[in-house]
């Protein structure tokens, strides 16, 4: 698994495979382009308990994986024995999912006789980023938003340094509270698409929501989104108790409003205490209109650049993977051994992620 093509002056060829959660995605980097990128979800059989079931998803992953890795060939017009290297979430995420993209990944690799690289999902959400802009500036402060995660980042090179926690969420994520209120106004899973919807034609002014750890003597970068949902299912309770029509939309337009003004007034803070000229924005979040507007907004008026990914690459996907691989490919980085397992709570310190399997117990 271990072994290595000579890349020389050849720009590396890369399959990235995603299965944290309940997208299997395969992606094809050459680079730094992009040459393919498929995506197969099953957020459709999940929608009906309200949120991911882990044992469901590993079963789509099962059937979804060859299809999508052979569409994501035809897709790039390429053999698998063209490829270079290929690269796998390794962590964090839902073990069982972790788990089958990591067995079929190493048998292509293995196949393929090139290296497997493990890779940390969330460093492939930054990286996402370079398929669309270009490589990152170094430094730059990253913003990452989801539904499992939401931390703010330093990130000087993303593949030879160590990653910088500037903050992280304290309780429920960004696209967590979103989930767990769209459930409280009757709206359906996955939550934050719901809420960005039904904020159309809502008024963000008419619900006096809190702004989580905004207040002076609060940490200036750790989030909290669990008071918010409390405050959000108040409001709810209020007007139902007292049999008083609810507006959904001016609820879901309060609601997304306070989460994008904690998100960005928090990174805007932090670009200027760092001296960093570009804020990064990534993560299923990052689709959010409220979010990526007011990101616009504030980066314009503080003078700093924005970069967003294109929505489609801002949810979990394999070309995130496989640019994250590239990168470790060009930087001559060591591939993982061959006993490499998966880590489903692996902090987010360095790119490349090979955890090994944990040694049995020994009997009393």
């Amino acid at each position: 698994m271990s072994q290595r093509k000579p890349v020389g002056r050849h720009k590396p060829v890369v399959l990235g495979i995603e299965s944290s959660c309940d997208e299997t995605g395969a992606g094809i980097v050459r680079g730094g382009e992009l040459l393919a990128h498929v995506v197969a979800s099953s957020m459709d059989e999940h929608a009906r308990y309200g949120g991911v079931v882990p044992e469901i998803a590993a079963r789509a992953h099962l059937h979804a994986f060859n299809p999508v890795v052979r569409q994501a060939l035809d897709q790039a017009g390429l053999r698998l024995n063209q490829l270079d290297a290929v690269a796998v979430t390794t962590g964090p995420g839902l073990s069982g999912a972790l788990q089958v993209g990591l067995a079929g990944a190493k048998t292509l690799a293995y196949s393929a006789g090139v290296p497997l690289y493990g890779v940390h999902h969330l460093a492939g959400h930054v990286a996402a980023d370079t398929l669309e802009h270009g490589p990152l500036p170094e430094p730059c402060v990253v913003l990452i938003v989801s539904g499992g995660h939401t931390s703010l980042l330093l990130v000087r090179d993303l593949v030879r340094e160590p990653i910088l926690h500037l903050g992280d969420t304290l309780d429920d994520a960004a696209g967590e509270c979103f989930d767990k209120v769209a459930r409280i106004l009757g709206l359906p899973y996955p939550g934050g698409p719901a809420i960005d919807r039904a904020a159309r034609d809502g008024d963000p002014r008419a619900v006096a929501f809190p702004r989580p750890l905004t207040r002076s003597g609060d940490d200036p970068y750790a989030f909290s989104f669990s008071g918010l949902k409390t405050a959000a299912a108040r409001w709810v309770e209020r007007h139902r108790v007292r049999g008083e029509e609810l507006s959904v939309a001016d609820g879901a337009a309060a609601l997304q409003e306070a989460v994008a003004d904690v998100l960005t007034r928090k990174a805007l803070a932090a670009c200027r205490a760092y001296d960093v000229r570009t804020l990064v924005v990534v993560g299923g979040v990052a689709a959010n209109s409220r979010v990526r507007g007011l990101a616009e907004e504030r980066c314009a008026a503080a003078g700093i650049e924005l970069r967003v990914p294109p929505m489609t690459l801002c949810t979990d996907n394999g070309a995130m993977i496989a640019a994250v691989g590239d990168l470790l490919v060009r930087a001559d980085a060591e591939p993982a051994p061959l006993n490499v397992s998966v880590d489903p709570s692996a902090p987010l310190d360095y790119a490349s992620l090979t955890p090994l399997p944990s040694a049995p117990a020994r009997a009393a």
